[in-house]
């Protein structure tokens, strides 16, 4: 098996400290190389070779590629190993709809009820981006843009429906992953995220709404160039 994505090693911690959370931490190293495309769809994964890397027994590790594939994420195969699940252009356009679905209600009652701070915190992160688009660390640009949807959710107490779409959109950050930044130009995204955060100070609920409406469609053009260009990673 080839590794392309060399994981970082655990922080050490009391033992008993390791015992509660290193299951929960191997799953978030594995799911983040799975996500930013580190191990690419199709690629087999060693509990061996993970395990060596973490400094970690095979036991975390298998116990992170069964709820891996309990989200669809990795595909456990008897007798032949486990393996990047393919990305479903399916499961993408289903998670993208109810993403929508979810976010364009947070976005229409943070625009009755965001104050200046969490605007301000939302400003700051557009702003944050267009500094890093310059620099061209993708990987940062986009934990920015989760900074960005996630503090419009915390804006209107929907810290709860965050954490529901960030299991949802797992298949869809691999997409954001393979698009930035020639399928979906980064200037392109700042902009949308701008107009959103206009629409916010404006109180204007129904222009937040069709701001992160078309800001949410963007995947939907940018999939098909991707499925051309990477046919490999694509399911169907």
């Amino acid at each position: 098996m080839s590794i392309e994505f060399e994981l970082p090693a655990l922080e050490d911690e009391s033992r008993k400290a390791r015992q509660a959370t290193i299951g929960g931490r191997v799953y978030d190293s594995v799911r983040r190389a799975i996500v930013q495309l580190g191990f690419r769809p199709g690629n087999p994964l060693s509990e061996a070779e993970i395990g060596r890397q973490l400094g970690v027994s095979r036991q975390p590790v298998r116990e992170a590629f069964i709820k891996l594939s309990e989200e669809g994420m990795v595909e456990i195969r008897p007798q032949r190993g486990t393996f990047v699940r393919l990305i479903s252009i399916r499961e993408v356009q289903n998670a993208r709809f109810l993403r929508e679905a979810i976010e364009v209600a947070i976005v229409r009652k943070a625009a009755g009820e965001a104050d200046a701070k969490h605007l301000a915190a939302i400003a700051a992160t557009v702003e944050a981006q267009r500094a890093v688009a310059r620099t061209g660390d993708n990987v940062e640009f986009l934990r920015l843009d989760d900074a960005f949807h996630q503090t419009i959710a915390r804006s209107a107490d929907c810290d709860d429906a965050w954490r529901v779409l960030e299991h949802l959109k797992a298949q869809m950050d691999r997409v954001r992953y393979l698009s930035l930044p020639n399928a979906t130009p980064l200037d392109i995204i700042i902009e949308q995220h701008a107009q959103i955060l206009a629409a916010l100070e404006r109180r204007d609920a129904a222009g937040a709404e069709a701001a992160m409406r078309a800001h949410l469609s963007e995947v939907l053009t940018s999939l098909p160039k991707l499925a051309a260009a990477h046919p490999t990673f694509f399911a169907e």
